[in-house]
């Protein structure tokens, strides 16, 4: 049997600045608060679920006529519709939020934590700030090059 070839020899992996270092550590914590405030966030559209909900059950009238009828019923449907939708967006997004802070942490997912960077700017005006400094600092050439996984020990 042919052994496979050993992997090409690499240098050490370049040293991080303790400035880098810092805001890498830095920004992995506030990925985790801004997370925090995302989770609390994504429970308003319970209220539309449950606004929905009630239309549905005819708890909320639309009209002064009898309610429950089609229009009703539709109206309801898309205000649940609508509240799962933004419920599972949020929440999807504060998972990752979770996902790209640890990665920074243990410097791993360089191209998640930029997609997921430059997703948080849609969160204003705390994840507009993280996304634009996080992909300052991450597009630095050492702080890419510190992403790279380690060579493998003959």
């Amino acid at each position: 049997m042919d052994a496979a070839p050993a992997p090409a020899p690499v240098g050490p992996p370049a040293l991080l600045p303790l400035e880098d270092q810092g805001y890498l550590r830095l920004l992995s914590i506030f990925h985790y608060v801004v997370a925090g405030l995302m989770a609390l966030f994504s429970l308003f559209p319970l209220l539309y679920i449950g606004i929905g909900l009630g239309i549905v059950n005819g708890w909320f009238p639309a009209n002064n006529q009898a309610s429950g009828g089609p229009s009703d019923q539709m109206a309801g449907w898309l205000f649940v519709g609508m509240g799962a939708l933004f419920l599972v967006t949020c929440l999807t997004m504060t998972s990752l939020m979770v996902l790209a802070g640890r990665s920074l942490a243990q410097r791993r997912r360089h191209t998640l934590c930029l997609v997921v960077a430059a997703l948080s700017c849609l969160f204003t005006p705390f994840g507009t700030v993280l996304g634009v400094f996080t992909l300052v600092v991450l597009l630095k050439p050492a702080v890419k090059a510190a992403f790279q996984p380690l060579p493998a020990l003959p």
